[in-house]
């Protein structure tokens, strides 16, 4: 069996509900709201080719007063999902799509998201409302990873495709209207999973992952280049992008990125091409499964302008994976960063290099930072991360509290929930 349909990957076979959640410890309550996660989940007997290809599923917790109201799991109810065509006689259905990677909300909408597409809406509840293209002025895919500007509450994100144009920037502004869109050109057809931004700049990363036409049907089209190269850019937010050329490697997801006495900071995931291909090849189910993190390092790429120089650094040997932050901190200079292992969650010092982890015993997905009120402290919050059992027995939404990593609460979920992506506390207005 492929090791995207096994172990801590394999699917779940259909949608449940439950009410009143067991709590241990005491749930904050100032958390009143909602945690979503997405993540690939292809349908009972189906065999996407790949651990990223599967249909998206979308698992919530209702907390409130102290509570955990419910929990729910549905899929997003893609045209994809209901057996519509990607790639069509007469181009691309950029709604036929799996919506299977990140959950977002701006402007009073929730949205689903995949990067080889656009937009699925949902409901508060895990409806599906359909497709979004922000009438009709979006025409290329939308980035799972789009960045929200705290100050302006303007949404920046990007699309990539396998043709022409090959990147394409855009940005919402804080009401959902789509203002501005342009061309970015880069060389070919790259594979650009993730991006940042500072308070005045776009960092692009252009690295050598690309479409490859002849890997069609076989997995997902992508694999590294050795001849594309390897660049940062930085763009002013009204200007040109200026490209630093950097060692060839690849990023899938960045931390922080901000602006320090003319230069940019940018902390991010690094994989080599050698780590990289392994674990490609892992979670495409060509290879024995390991855990998705191995041949990841958290590193740094400091880009100065004024001399077209850029130091490269690694922060760290630890092989981590999915850096999260205080995001009321993004694109301005921070300190802190959480990422985790195959059983802990680390949290970083960038400041002064220090590091602290918390061994779970269990597998983590993303520990999503919620500031906690009347904060002063940049990691004065919580993290939100929902683990499970080694053994795949069963699954709980941990709340540590950031400072310290100390246990706050854990909500045991009434099913095991797959490994998966990226989640999102959506509080009440």
């Amino acid at each position: 069996m492929p090791a995207y349909l096994d172990g801590l990957l394999a699917p779940v076979d259909d949608e449940i509900e439950a009410f009143d959640l067991p709590v241990t410890g005491e749930l904050p309550p100032e958390l009143v709201g909602r945690y979503f996660r997405n993540g690939p989940n292809p349908l009972p007997g189906q065999d996407p080719g790949h651990w990223f290809a599967g249909d998206g599923m979308i698992h919530g917790i209702r907390i409130a007063d102290g509570r955990a109201e419910w929990y729910r799991n549905r899929w997003v109810r893609t045209r994809r999902f209901d057996g519509a065509e990607f790639l069509t006689e007469t181009g691309i259905d950029r709604t036929a799509v799996s919506a299977n990677t990140h959950v977002i909300r701006h402007a009073d909408k929730i949205f689903a998201l995949v990067e080889a597409g656009f937009p699925y809406e949902m409901t508060a509840e895990l409806d599906t409302v359909g497709p979004c293209d922000f009438g009709g002025r979006l025409t290329t895919a939308m980035t799972a990873h789009p960045k929200q500007d705290p100050l302006t509450g303007d949404l920046h994100f990007f699309g990539y495709s396998p043709f022409p144009p090959f990147l394409t920037y855009h940005r919402l502004d804080a009401g959902g209207d789509l203002v501005e869109s342009k061309e970015i050109t880069v060389p070919g057809p790259t594979m650009m999973h993730d991006f940042a931004i500072t308070e005045n700049h776009v960092i692009w990363l252009d690295l050598p992952v690309t479409f490859e036409a002849e890997r069609i049907g076989k997995g997902l089209p992508y694999d590294w280049s050795d001849s594309y190269g390897a660049r940062i850019g930085v763009m002013p937010k009204d200007g040109d992008v200026r490209w630093f050329d950097v060692d060839p490697c690849y990023v899938f997801h960045v931390g922080n990125a901000y602006e320090d006495q003319g230069r940019i900071v940018l902390d991010a995931v690094r994989y080599t091409r050698e780590k990289f291909t392994a674990t490609w090849s892992e979670i495409s189910g060509t290879t024995d499964p390991t855990d998705f993190a191995v041949g990841t390092s958290l590193y740094r790429w400091i880009l100065d302008p004024a001399t077209g120089k850029v130091v490269e650094q690694q922060i760290d040997e630890r092989e981590v994976e999915f850096p999260s932050f205080n995001e009321d901190r993004l694109g301005r200079p921070s300190q802190f960063l959480y990422t985790v292992t195959d059983s802990a969650i680390v949290k970083y010092n960038t400041a002064n290099g220090g590091n602290e982890i918390k061994d779970l015993g269990k597998a983590p997905g993303e520990a999503e930072f919620v500031h906690k009120q009347g904060a002063t402290a940049e990691d004065d919050g919580w993290l939100m991360s929902i683990v499970t059992e080694r053994d795949n027995s069963g699954s709980e939404l941990l709340v540590l509290d950031a400072q310290t990593l100390e246990f706050a609460a854990s909500i045991r979920l009434p099913r095991r929930v797959p490994a998966g992506f990226h989640g999102n506390w959506l509080p009440d207005a």
